[in-house]
């Protein structure tokens, strides 16, 4: 038998504005989603502080030389999955340094696993290669998915930072968390359905995180991606037009300032900016930690 504990999360709870939603048009469908979405901005708009906090301990920490550890359950440890992967490409981040853990593995990524999210000892062994310094960053809409707790628990007994992403200003688990990001998306448009507002709070959440944990940490230039892993044509042309949008020099200088570089664009930005050769760009950036604006003082 199945007890239901009171109180509910918010996002079990029925949405009053939904109740007739299956009797309408296709059209008042989508505009009754449509403006339920509307209102995860302004909820992730009152969790920035506490964003703010977790983006400062993971730039710490990974300046440190430790490591971010996402965990997660269904929609939510998709997301952070997604998240993880797209750190390496975009901002040139080490394998090993942001790690997503989803209950039930990999085969979870493609197909549901509802149970594997109730197994705690699971979590806690997700949790095991956490050390002191790295961050245990738990993501569940309702706050309460005991693999996360298990997770929370396990990287806090070996001394980790813990952050929790929810949905629930009550969450649970949050006496395991060091840092409650609680985003309150209220009520879904169909009653439990998190991969929806809930879903796209923790998007949104997620991005600003390590958007904002990338930029703390030198791997933008002003507004522009510096530490990208150029794989394939597309991103080729793109490293070569954000060296000519930093600097205004044609593509022509700026591919063969590239090509000098290896192909390491905050090299060739560096020689393009100064008078810097290759090898003084790559000291200069070694000694400012691989902030561009500090390098460019140094050698200036």
């Amino acid at each position: 038998m199945v007890t239901i504990s009171s109180p509910i999360a918010p996002t079990e709870e029925r949405n009053p504005r939904t109740y007739d939603i299956d009797r309408l048009p296709t059209l008042r469908i989508l505009e009754l989603i449509n403006s339920e979405d509307a209102t995860v901005a302004g909820a992730v708009a009152a969790v920035l502080p506490e964003l703010a906090e977790a983006v400062d301990r993971t730039v710490d920490a990974l300046r440190s030389g430790h490591r971010l550890h996402y965990f997660g359950a269904g929609t939510s440890g998709r997301m952070a999955v997604l998240d993880a992967t797209e750190l390496r490409p975009t901002y040139g981040v080490d394998p090993g340094h942001v790690v997503a853990h989803l209950a039930g593995g990999a085969t979870a990524l493609t197909g549901a696993v509802e149970a594997a999210e109730d197994d705690t000892t699971a979590g806690a062994a997700a949790a095991e290669p956490l050390t002191g310094g790295d961050i245990a960053f738990g993501v569940t809409a309702s706050g309460g998915t005991p693999f996360v707790g298990g997770a929370l628990q396990a990287a806090r007994d070996r001394g980790a930072r813990t952050v929790l992403l929810s949905a629930n200003p009550g969450a649970a688990l949050a006496p395991l968390a060091d840092i409650h990001i609680a985003v309150d998306t209220g009520p879904e448009v169909v009653t439990g359905s998190t991969r929806m507002k809930a879903g796209t709070a923790q998007k949104l959440v997620l991005n600003a995180l390590s958007t904002a944990v990338m930029i703390r940490l030198g791997r933008t230039y002003s507004n522009l991606m510096t530490d990208m892993v150029a794989s394939n044509a597309k991103l080729r042309v793109r490293q070569v037009r954000m060296l000519v949008q930093a600097t205004g020099v044609p593509a022509e200088t700026c591919q063969a300032a590239l090509t000098a570089a290896d192909g390491e664009a905050k090299v060739a930005l560096l020689t393009l900016l100064t008078r810097a050769d290759v090898d003084q760009a790559r000291k200069a950036l070694r000694a400012a930690g691989g902030i561009v604006h500090r390098a460019l003082r140094a050698v200036g």
